[in-house]
């Protein structure tokens, strides 16, 4: 990285001020703001589940104007085309030379940050269009290639209670992202703040925190954060335990379809160098790996129908996981 250490430092530093600014509007919710605040250092995306009311779309968007990027909305709806969200040519004209030529106009996926709502509402050819534009960070359109901004930071939402006309991602697509993140109901007291906050004429001013170029320098740093082979070959250990031909755990035998795949190893030491980062560490833990694991695993993790039957959850299984897998002897 072409970038002093002093002002690595104070970039650095900058990230705790950052989820201040957010909590000026976003009330609790601690835990799903560090997860999304990791998987923007990380360079990936994420799937966020919860029920409507419950503030996601704000809590994008203030993320965005923390951190000074440009934020577009995308409502996914069953007529959503492909088009209509990477972009299309238009006819136009040269009023010099009367020439007619093709030129392409983007669509609201050329932002930094994009909230696709509901992406289970839209048929599976335009979720295509979305996902190859997160895996490539480009998108192609009448042979053309068109790179997106970056950084490039899709929060597409998903909503558990309504699945009637909805056309659930598949297991291959699902993967792509980097974090599962679900979004609960607020305790009685955030709750309470949510209420008091949020009814009257007040509106809290939101400050920048980050730059474009200074995320882009955070998301090269991360993979310089030092990880022991000792919690990478624990990592490998884990991963391999969700599979249910190469497991030693019963448990998992007995309610796991499939399993974590080579990615999942992956996105959770890379996600646990960005929590350690964001902890001020230059170095991962342990309570990095177990901290990261369920928001990783959520969605690699496929349960049977005899687990859905008795309500088990990917989530049960990370839990029996983390605690029947053998951690390093060394003080780590």
């Amino acid at each position: 990285m072409e970038i002093s250490e002093s002002k690595l430092t104070a970039i650095i530093a900058k990230l705790p001020h950052l989820k201040n600014e957010i909590q000026k509007v976003i009330v609790g919710q601690d835990e799903v703001l560090d997860e999304l605040v990791i998987a923007l250092m990380a360079g990936g995306h994420c799937l966020l589940e919860g029920v409507p009311g419950l503030a996601k779309t704000l809590m994008v968007r203030t993320l965005s104007q923390a951190l000074d990027l440009s934020f577009r909305r995308i409502q996914f709806t069953p007529d959503l085309m492909p088009t209509d969200i990477v972009g299309t040519e238009i006819l136009e004209e040269d009023h010099t030379t009367g020439k007619r030529f093709f030129k392409f106009n983007k669509g609201p996926l050329f932002a930094n940050i994009i909230l696709a709502d509901e992406i289970n509402r839209t048929p599976p050819k335009t979720q295509s269009a979305l996902l190859e534009a997160m895996q490539e960070f480009e998108v192609t359109y009448g042979g053309q290639t068109y790179p997106l901004d970056r950084p490039f930071f899709i929060l597409a939402t998903q909503n558990p209670i309504e699945q009637a006309g909805t056309y659930p991602l598949p297991e291959a697509q699902l993967d792509r992202f980097l974090l599962f993140v679900k979004i609960g109901y607020p305790s009685e007291q955030e709750e309470f703040g949510i209420l008091s906050s949020t009814t009257g004429s007040a509106k809290p001013k939101i400050d920048p925190i980050l730059t474009a170029k200074e995320i882009i320098q955070i998301q090269s740093l991360v993979r310089d954060v030092s990880i022991s082979d000792d919690l990478i070959n624990y990592t490998g250990k884990l991963i391999r335990a969700t599979r249910p031909d190469t497991t030693q755990t019963d448990y998992v035998k007995e309610w796991v379809r499939w399993g974590a795949g080579p990615r999942a190893g992956q996105a959770l030491i890379l996600t646990a160098k960005a929590r350690a980062l964001l902890k001020g560490r230059y170095a991962v833990i342990m309570e990095d790996l177990h901290a990261m694991a369920y928001p990783v695993l959520r969605h690699r993790i496929l349960v049977n129908f005899k687990a859905e039957a008795e309500n088990v959850t990917s989530d049960n299984v990370t839990t029996e996981l983390l605690k029947s897998i053998e951690r390093p002897k060394v003080k780590i």
